[in-house]
């Protein structure tokens, strides 16, 4: 065997020649897909999709009737607690407002409140028309509110003390005053100084009733006219303002109390700001018309929390009919 003949030539595969081979510059391999061309599906399979952001991400709903915002300080409350709580916040101490059955229930004893004209309602008596009739009103707001005008009266048991209760509800066609309204009040101031009793009306309004014209504006001089001659038997009539409390109510049996007290935050006055900002043409001090602006300009007598007012006005009768008491206790 000769072992001096020559080396053979090693095999190369062909691939192994085209790895290391240097391409000009601009030149791909057709076979390699350029970088700028389009991905193929089994590319675009293992592409990453980007995350949700927060603000893409799908609130959760809250269901109506559970929770109530605050419109002060903007906490979520549960309705239950805020019942509870005579519609207080108990964060910031925002009220609320609240219908008049439920205000009653909070400042009369146990089933001693008797109503007084529960089934007097209004009637069209101009016939009035608009973009509703005033018939299409009250038969919307008899079934919304379950009431049959805006405001409850009757004779029920503070504490110790029976007297004359008249309470207004602002979701009755926002409280307005209209013949029933003044007929009902009226009633009221003349039972309770027949049986020589305190009277307490607790109001909130818009003002007077336009759909009944000048016989919403007779309810003015009617119940002022009412508790002169109570004020004449001597007998005591606190006033307690709530929000909102404006116009014809406020015009009249409304600021004519013997003690006037009101709600903290209350909004109290004749006009609204902007009519009276577009009417003297001049800027209004801060807080205006508010209870505690009142109050430090001596409109009001105090301002007493909802939580509070059962006990303030039991305080309050106390002082106004010791009178009262020491004269029936002396002919007894």
């Amino acid at each position: 065997m000769n072992l001096a003949g020559p080396m053979p030539t090693p095999y190369i595969p062909a691939m192994a020649t085209t790895i290391f081979t240097k391409k000009p510059p601009g030149v791909t391999d057709p076979t390699e897909p350029a970088l700028n061309s389009p991905p193929t599906e089994l590319q675009t399979a293992f592409v990453k999709k980007p995350k949700l952001t927060g603000s893409k991400k799908k609130k959760r709903d809250i269901p109506e009737g559970l929770w109530t915002k605050c419109p002060k300080c903007e906490t979520m409350l549960f309705d239950k607690e805020l019942d509870a709580n005579l519609k207080v916040c108990d964060k910031c101490a925002h009220h609320f407002s609240i219908g008049a059955r439920e205000r009653i229930h909070s400042l009369v004893e146990t089933c001693s409140f008797e109503e007084m004209d529960a089934q007097m309602i209004s009637v069209d008596v101009l016939g009035f028309t608009g973009a509703a009739s005033y018939k299409d009103k009250l038969a919307s707001n008899w079934k919304k509110t379950n009431l049959k005008d805006a405001v409850i009266t009757g004779i029920g048991k503070i504490g110790p003390h029976r007297a004359g209760l008249g309470v207004m509800d602002f979701s009755f066609l926002g409280g307005s005053m209209g013949s029933v309204v003044g007929e009902k009040l009226v009633r009221l101031i003349e039972r309770s100084t027949e049986k020589n009793l305190p009277i307490i009306i607790i109001s909130t309004s818009g003002g007077a009733r336009m759909y009944e014209g000048m016989f919403s504006l007779m309810q003015m001089a009617k119940t002022c006219a009412a508790l002169a001659y109570h004020a004449r038997a001597r007998l005591p009539y606190i006033s307690v303002l709530t929000n909102p409390d404006y116009a014809g109510v406020m015009a009249s049996y409304a600021s004519v109390g013997d003690l006037i007290l009101a709600e903290p935050g209350a909004f109290i006055g004749f006009a609204g700001p902007r009519v009276i900002k577009d009417t003297t043409q001049a800027d209004l001090p801060p807080g205006f018309q508010t209870a505690e602006f009142l109050l430090d300009h001596g409109l009001i007598d105090a301002i007493v929390p909802r939580k509070e007012m059962k006990a303030r006005l039991i305080g309050y009768l106390d002082f106004l009919t010791v009178r009262q008491n020491n004269s029936a206790a002396a002919t007894a």
